[in-house]
């Protein structure tokens, strides 16, 4: 092999494998919610209902996030803060876990975004 075939594989597969990174989700509507699919749907439903697999096995409900009336209630300061640090960090359900040091806080904007597409509302109203 020559020095400059094995360059063009080398070459060959690196192209292949950032193409392979790039793939994926093309938005940032997409990535938040393939987090959302990742990390909240045992809990809280794959429609956002806050009808997982786990509720059975649960004491408190999980919130509903298709729920515009009880959604439209919390601040994003107060989603963004139940994400990164809990319930009990706003006062809510032990049973919902701090996300920190799992997720970014640019990722759990992006949950709070994709929250408020779930309830088609923002904060009060």
């Amino acid at each position: 092999m020559t020095p400059r075939r094995g360059w063009w594989r080398a070459g060959a597969f690196g192209a292949a494998l950032a193409a392979a990174t790039m793939a994926g989700p093309s938005s940032a509507a997409e990535r938040a919610e393939d987090l959302y699919k990742t990390y909240c749907w045992q809990c809280h439903g794959m429609k956002g209902d806050g009808n997982g697999i786990n509720v059975r096995d649960m004491s408190v409900q999980p919130r509903d996030h298709t729920d515009a009336r009880a959604m439209s209630a919390r601040t994003d300061e107060e989603l963004f803060t139940a994400i990164k640090k809990g319930g009990q960090a706003i006062n809510k359900s032990v049973l919902m876990p701090p996300w920190d040091g799992v997720l970014s806080d640019e990722e759990i904007h992006s949950l709070v975004r994709y929250l408020r597409e779930l309830c088609q509302c923002r904060h009060g109203g």
